[in-house]
């Protein structure tokens, strides 16, 4: 291990969850429900149980290992310590360059809610600076804004479902309206795999373990809790949107949480759903660089990324040097990068980085074992039916970069 001095222990349970709650009820709540629906159909809440049932496994993993070894790094740490370095940096290889893709996807998507197209780009690198600078200043205020933000999000969330059930009431709709239609499994399995990284937020928690009060204690109770918090947020959603615009409707909708609300009779409310959307784009953006930032930190710790990248601020106790290049190189993304490519290689990156998890954790001696091992069996049978369902061209691209990784770790070696 490096002699770079370690980051401050400030966050307590409350702040690991609201952030983990950021990072989960991000974009993906107003915008991943539509391209779930044109694959399920109305098997779209099916879609989403088995997405959740993959996210709890593997956040009950990352809790479990979290606990064990509470540092920064997340899976790369993981890995390294119970399979071996090469299990390591291909787990933090796909969170950097994964996530890397996600921070551009989630800055694109706040400034498509915020702005006219042609402000949309600038706006977006604008978005990618600003919070880049919140996460400049210290962990305390990462966590400040994203209590924020949070709240802004699930209030807007809340108007918009009131809103949208008000013109179902009155056209003789609601809940009774919502019947599961024909489906075939591998469209529910494409569902899943869709929506299944709107769950991912809750390894922001494991990569900022060095910056937790009580780590083995407070980890994976706040794990646990925001996984659960946003499952039941994600279920009224969907419950609200099957039922107001129907599956057709839904999987047509540019945006539509906003479409339901239009659908209902308080047209005011509209706005207030848009306003919700670039807020969860936000903090979703927030958290990502905070966890981005921290994995870099423990690769470089370790070599296998430049070691200059390991420098913690002597004042606000962050890794800026990190922080300062995922900007950048998060910017430049912004500028050139199409968001439907940048979301499917995000995809398998993030999937590879949860199948690491999920073997390091059943390697875990019962001293340290806080789930069962079929539950780490189950999440990474899940991690590869859900890599199965991705498109062809995602899993071309996502291989060649991992190749590129390895390359350059043999370099270095």
């Amino acid at each position: 291990m490096s002699s770079h001095p370690p980051l401050a222990r400030r966050l307590g349970t409350f702040d690991a969850v609201v952030i983990g709650v950021g990072s989960m009820v991000g974009a993906g709540v107003f915008a991943a429900f539509a391209p779930a629906a044109a694959a399920a159909g109305t098997w779209l809440l099916v879609g989403l149980a088995v997405a959740a049932v993959v996210a709890y496994c593997n956040a009950t993993s990352s809790a479990q290992l979290a606990a064990q070894y509470p540092t920064s790094g997340g899976t790369y740490l993981y890995g390294r310590e119970r399979l071996g370095a090469w299990w390591g940096f291909l787990a933090g290889w796909g969170f950097v360059v994964g996530k890397t893709a996600s921070c551009a996807a989630m800055a694109m998507t706040f400034a498509a809610y915020a702005v006219p197209a042609a402000w949309q780009r600038p706006v977006a690198v604008a978005a990618v600076v600003g919070l880049a600078a919140v996460n400049y200043r210290g962990i305390t205020r990462t966590a400040a804004l994203t209590r924020v933000i949070v709240a802004v999000v699930l209030t807007a969330l809340g108007v918009s479902v009131i809103a949208a059930w008000s013109g179902a009431e009155a056209a003789g709709g609601g809940v009774g309206a919502i019947e599961l239609g024909s489906g075939s499994w591998y469209g529910v399995l494409q569902a899943a795999g869709l929506l299944f990284f709107a769950f991912a937020g809750y390894a922001r928690i494991a990569t900022l373990g060095e910056e937790v009060r009580d780590p083995a204690r407070t980890i994976p109770r706040a794990i646990v809790v925001a996984l659960a918090i946003t499952v039941g947020v994600y279920v009224v959603v969907a419950v609200t949107l099957v039922g107001v615009l129907g599956a057709e409707g839904l999987a047509s909708a540019e945006a539509p949480v906003a479409a339901a609300v239009a659908a209902g009779e308080w047209a005011w409310a509209e706005p207030v759903a848009r306003v919700g959307a670039s807020a969860a784009a936000l903090g979703a953006l927030l958290a990502l660089l905070a966890g981005v930032g921290r994995t870099a930190l423990a690769m470089a710790r370790h070599g296998d990324l430049p070691r200059w990248l390991a420098g913690v601020h002597p004042r606000y106790q962050v890794p800026h040097h990190a922080e300062v290049v995922l900007a950048v190189v998060v910017s430049a993304v912004v500028l050139v990068a199409d968001l439907r490519g940048a979301i499917g290689f995000s995809s398998f990156g993030v999937l590879l980085y949860y199948l690491v998890a999920n073997l390091a954790a059943f390697t875990q001696e019962p001293g340290h074992r806080r789930f069962p091992r079929w539950l780490q069996v189950l999440g990474a049978i899940g991690c590869v039916v859900l890599v199965a369902t991705l498109p062809w061209q995602s899993v071309v691209a996502g291989v060649a970069v991992f190749g590129v990784g390895v390359a350059y770790r043999l370099a270095r070696r």
